[in-house]
């Protein structure tokens, strides 16, 4: 039988013990020991295996390890390293994916909570003989609780992961590991929900404490999505080491290389589907390194076994936060949405990418768009310019069909702000107006994004024009519009109900010669031939107006019957 793929697993020691697949990452472990940093932070896009790394990390270096979790791993041959390093330290692990709310007071409550629990884990601290009565009150102090609400004060809470490591080192004689996963969760909902700077404060004071001049750390490490530097949490932290996507060091350990990718397809019987793997999930590059999104690739993997006939899918969508994004788009120039046309068309453009983000000078400049893109995992690097220029581009067609259904639906908001036009656009149906639909989808067509004759299968352009022209209907509250409803002898592309009862058939073709006229007759053709208008006569609608629309690029053509 089969290892299971570890979907959604990303505990270490539960991978292990369970026996599921797992791709060989520990020699992460060696590397970080001999580069000796003392504080290291990595950044990386969501669903690139970090905190998997982290748990790793806790289960090698934590106290009482289980050896034989590594047998067979690449680490274990490090014998000298494991004899000296492996479960000779006490660990403080903190994963802050859960530090949020609507306010501070419920991300204060949140991250109180974290740590009490992580606290809680080194219950025998309250009954250690190392520690004197004081300090052993003073853990308690930690681990407070009233009604089930950890009620530590606040000034405890800022120190309380360097007064946790110091009491661990003092009841283990060894420097303490620190350990804090998605460091930068708490900032991003805080900038998202308008706290922004009571969190700064909190988390420059919690940091600080634990990583600046703390006699009790052996050494710590971050991950999170972004860098953030100037907001100063971490003032005068001079032993700090960044590793970024743009780093050669560490680059391998962070997604599944090809070689990699090819050895999970072979043990699973699946080589057959490499290049769907390689079209879809692969074309991150990080340093030096070519590698692909690990959640996606065991998700359409387990997919697979399944149903071997399965295509492709995106699961990357939904799991990382795009509000940033969606910020950036809303008040893109012309000038910008021309630029993510290209990349959606499969092109490269140049621009700065600054990883040292600051949440309060996101809004500063548009241009800050890139460098969002480029840190949460939108878009990729092909090569680096002068100073911080990069060429960006779109990694993989899972990224690129991402950019195209999140930017048709943001169109589509767009669009419906501008209520004058949309009511001439609505009633230019009824009214038998074909020039005026056609002036005014040519001009929505202009002024924003539109799908480019490379960047889709032509069922995908097709799909982006129904999109648009059905949100663009939706406008009008008093019709009733249904797309691909069943009528006739197929399913008619999209139907009208008004009012005035009056029926409304729309069919829209995709130009590939680029002969718009010839694509429009064709349109109606299908209309009378698959008899979309049956349900119409059936009702018997008054009037039943048919339009056939084609799109090639930016321009359409509309005719009427």
């Amino acid at each position: 039988m089969k290892k299971g793929l570890p979907i959604g697993v990303d505990g270490f020691k539960k991978l292990r013990e369970n026996e599921f697949y797992y791709v060989d990452k520990t020699m992460f472990i060696a590397d970080l020991l001999r580069d000796k940093g003392e504080v290291n932070l990595f950044t990386r896009p969501r669903r690139f295996g970090k905190t998997l790394t982290m748990t790793m990390l806790k289960t090698f270096f934590e106290t009482g390890c289980d050896g034989s979790l590594f047998d067979g791993l690449k680490i274990s041959r490090e014998k000298e390293l494991c004899d000296k390093h492996m479960g000779k330290y006490p660990v403080v692990f903190l994963t802050m994916k859960s530090v949020e709310g609507r306010n501070f007071q419920e991300a204060y409550a949140a991250l109180r909570r974290v740590i009490g629990r992580e606290a809680l884990r080194h219950f025998f601290l309250s009954e250690s003989n190392r520690l004197s009565p004081e300090e052993r009150e003073i853990y308690q102090s930690l681990t407070k609780m009233k009604d089930g609400t950890f009620i530590m004060p606040e000034d405890v809470l800022t120190d309380s992961l360097r007064i946790l490591s110091e009491l661990l080192s003092k009841h283990y004689g060894k420097k303490t590991v620190i350990l804090i996963d998605e460091y930068d969760v708490p900032l991003d909902k805080a900038f998202q929900a308008g706290y922004y700077d009571e969190m700064v404060l909190l988390l420059r004071g919690l940091l600080g404490s634990a990583l600046k001049t703390n006699n009790f750390l052996e050494f710590a490490v971050l991950t999170g999505c972004l860098r953030i530097s100037k907001e100063s949490i971490f003032t005068g932290l001079n032993n700090l080491k960044v590793h970024t996507v743009t780093d050669a060091r560490y680059d391998e350990y962070f997604g599944f290389t090809e070689e990699e990718v090819g050895e999970m397809l072979d043990f699973y019987g699946l080589t057959d589907h490499a290049e769907a793997f390689r079209d879809w999930y692969d074309g991150y590059q990080f340093g030096n390194a070519r590698v692909y999104c690990p959640w996606d690739v065991l998700n359409y993997c387990d997919l697979l076994r399944a149903d071997p006939d399965a295509r492709p899918e995106n699961y990357w969508a939904n799991t990382s936060g795009n509000a940033l994004v969606r910020r950036f788009v809303d008040r893109a120039e012309k000038s910008t949405r021309d630029e993510i046309e290209r990349l959606i068309n499969g092109e490269t453009i140049e621009r700065t990418v600054n990883q040292e983000l600051t949440y309060g000078e996101l809004d500063k400049t548009i241009e800050n768009i890139w460098s969002v893109l480029f840190s949460t995992g939108y878009l990729t690097q092909r090569g680096r310019m002068e100073g911080k220029k990069y060429k960006l581009a779109i990694p993989n067609r899972e990224a690129r069909e991402l950019f195209v259904e999140q930017i048709w639906e943001w169109f589509k908001d767009t669009a419906r702000t501008d209520t004058t036009k949309l009511e001439q656009f609505c009633e230019a149906f009824v009214r038998e107006e074909p020039e005026v639909i056609e002036e005014l989808l040519n001009g929505y067509l202009w002024d924003s994004i539109s799908v480019r004759d490379s960047a889709a299968r032509v069922d995908r352009k097709e799909n982006f024009y129904y999109g648009m022209i059905l949100g663009l209907l939706q406008y009008e509250s008093r019709w009733l519009v249904k797309s691909n409803a069943e009528s006739g002898k197929g399913y008619g592309g999209i139907l009208i109900w008004t009012p005035q009862r009056t029926g409304v058939v729309v069919e829209l073709k995709y130009a590939l010669d680029g002969e718009l006229e010839k694509s429009c007759a064709e349109a109606l053709a299908q209309i009378e031939s698959r008899r979309y208008d049956a349900e119409f006569k059936r009702e018997g609608m008054k009037k039943i107006v048919k339009y056939g629309i084609a799109f090639y690029g930016k321009n359409c053509q509309v005719e009427m019957e």
